[in-house]
């Protein structure tokens, strides 16, 4: 009992240390487990036993035989499906073919690359090279996102690395298995049509069972079939179930089918997909964080002294810096991807929860089998999965400087709220080659704005989920249009030093605005005019329009115009360098704005129309 309540609060604990000091948990949670296995059995404590001894060894441990193993399976599928459903299709529009190569050409010139190097350097047979680079194919999302969160980048380096860490977990899995059913058969000539037969089994299998069972829960939760209380703990037995049924039927599909189950679902219609999202991000925390302490302190210290040899610092820094490299530049040849955009995914390649946990798992049976050299495997791997992750969460911040993929100003826009106006205002701001994305808990608005191919997330702003998503990291500017004047105070507050560094603007109420108690200095969107008065003319005149001004005399003039007319309301200073300002926040240095190509832009009926 004292050891696992002990992992569960030394793994938060970690996970503290890790969002404290903005480094990726896995970090201070394997050097949590290693301490409290190998380093406490060997220097600690005096009859050579672990704090945590994770496998039952005839007098102490918390899993007998292979029920570690099968805890780790299960705990992986969960964190995967998570990862799965964050995955949206509009994410890689423009680099959609980079992330197949990845996972395909750049898995394979890893497999192979790795194998080749670990072979000539620790003189393993080919069998156990062949394993060990099959393990460390994958970068997982458990370490990708953390470093990502911190990081400001454009939106399709951070979609690229992202997707990948996602969709090669399974595919790394499925090589290991394939690699490692070589090994026990003796690796008869025959094997490689009984490879090929079970590939197309787990691809099957997997995709089937993952797109079925998708579509049947979606299916279910819209129809009211599940009550509310009981979402979360059924969503998740039927993860667990599509995970089981799949195994049954292909051995290795299992991760296969989550990761397409959690896709499917998270780009369908699902009323409760934020909730859903929330209840699996929070359990894949506290297991991300029992795994790694626990298949850290299985480790045992006589493996990490194996490692004790310049051989290993050699061919830690070819994967990082070669294999990597090559893996990434092959994969993105011919791509919109620039050079140093190139440059920076190849220097961000973490490994994470699935190599380590197959590695443990085949590590352990293969020497059970007595195969020479398989002591190996799981030091080796685990040397791989900390090495890329310390390396990257201390310099992947200062490379992206570097290479110039760092963002030095975020010029995204997120409006909270997404009613008509927000959509009007919105497109407009899209059209004029600004990212905006659209927030709100109404689903319906986020499908309405959707289907104008605005980007739009069904959240709620009194979460903090909000301020960790990926996808923020070029918002720069903050406008609150919900029709609830607290929920836009709140909102700025909370989120201006985040996402409005650069500008953030709220509506002001109809209380404000009667008793004149507001000015620029307020942060107000305009200064005339409440949430009720823009759905009224939005109603009446869906449009937003711009007007030439060519110097302050004329926008002052047409200002004057556009605020006697109850049905416009101006909107933005739009200068010759497609620079977009709110007007209110330019009262005091409005004359050092306009050029001779500026244009007024305003909501509601067209001037020309104006009799």
């Amino acid at each position: 009992m004292l050891e696992l309540a002990g992992i569960i609060i030394l793994g938060i604990l970690a996970q503290w240390f890790a969002w404290k000091f903005k480094i990726p948990a896995i970090l201070p949670l394997i050097l949590i487990g290693l301490l409290v296995g190998p380093i406490a059995a060997e220097f600690i404590n005096e009859d050579g036993s672990k704090w945590i001894e994770p496998i039952w060894n005839g007098k102490k441990g918390l899993f007998p035989g292979d029920s570690l193993y099968y805890f780790v399976s299960l705990a992986i599928s969960i964190i995967l499906f998570e990862g799965g459903l964050t995955l949206k299709r509009s994410e890689i529009r423009n680099v959609g073919p980079v992330i197949t190569k990845l996972i395909t050409l750049g898995a394979a010139v890893t497999f192979f690359g790795a194998a080749i190097v670990a072979h000539y350097l620790f003189g393993l047979s080919w069998d156990l090279c062949f394993l060990f680079s099959g393990l460390i194919i994958v970068t997982g999302p458990t370490v990708i996102t953390p470093i990502l969160r911190n990081i400001p980048l454009k939106r399709d380096v951070s979609a690229v690395l992202k997707w990948e860490g996602i969709l090669i977990d399974p595919i790394g899995a499925l090589v290991a298995v394939l690699v490692f059913e070589f090994i026990f058969v003796g690796g008869e000539v025959g094997f490689t049509k009984t490879a090929l037969i079970e590939f197309g089994k787990i691809v099957l299998f997997g995709t089937t069972f993952g797109f079925t069972f998708a579509h049947a829960l979606v299916y279910a939760i819209n129809k009211k079939f599940i009550p509310h209380y009981l979402l979360n703990v059924v969503s998740l037995s039927v993860v667990l179930l599509v995970f089981v049924e799949s195994e049954l039927f292909a051995h290795e599909s299992g991760l296969l089918a989550v990761v397409v189950m959690g896709m499917v679902i998270g780009n369908s219609k699902l009323d409760n997909i934020k909730e859903l999202l929330y209840f699996k991000e929070s359990l894949s925390v506290l297991l991300i964080s029992i795994l790694f302490i626990l298949l850290a302190a299985n480790i045992n210290y006589q493996d990490l002294m194996l490692l004790y040899r310049w051989e290993t610092l050699a061919l830690f820094l070819t994967v990082v810096f070669v294999i990597r490299p090559l893996a990434v530049l092959v994969s993105a040849q011919g791509s919109k991807l620039k050079m140093n955009e190139k440059l920076f995914i190849s220097w961000v390649g973490p490994r994470g929860i699935v190599a380590a946990g197959i590695a443990s798992l085949f590590g352990s049976k293969l020497r059970a089998e007595d195969v020479v050299g398989a002591e190996y495997i799981t030091p080796l791997v685990f040397m791989i999965v900390l090495g890329t992750v310390l390396f990257n969460a201390t310099t992947a911040r200062l490379f992206a400087r570097i290479s110039g993929v760092f963002l030095t100003k975020s010029e995204g826009i997120l409006v909270i709220g997404a009613s008509k106006v927000s959509r009007l205002i919105a497109q407009y701001l899209v059209e004029n080659g600004r990212h905006v994305v659209l927030i709100d808990s109404n689903q319906n608005n986020i499908i309405e704005a959707e289907k104008i191919g605005i980007e739009a997330h069904t959240e709620n702003i009194y979460s903090d989920t909000l301020k960790d998503n990926v996808e923020f990291n070029d918002i720069g500017y903050l406008l609150a249009l919900t029709g609830n004047a607290d929920i836009n105070k709140y909102a700025v507050e909370k989120f201006s030093a985040q996402f409005g560094e650069h500008g953030s603007f709220r509506l002001a109420s109809k209380m404000e605005l009667e008793n004149g108690s507001i000015s620029p200095e307020d942060g107000v969107f305009t200064l005339s005019d409440d949430f009720n008065n823009l759905m009224s003319v939005t109603q009446n005149y869906p449009e937003i329009h711009e007007v030439a001004v060519k110097d302050l005399d004329s926008y002052n003039l047409v200002l004057d115009d556009i605020k006697s007319n109850k049905d416009q309301i101006p909107l933005f200073l739009k200068t010759s360098k497609d620079i977009i300002h709110v007007i209110p926040s330019l009262d005091d240095n409005v004359e050092n704005e306009i050029d001779s190509k500026s244009k007024l832009v305003y909501l509601g009926q067209k001037m020309d129309d104006v009799k």
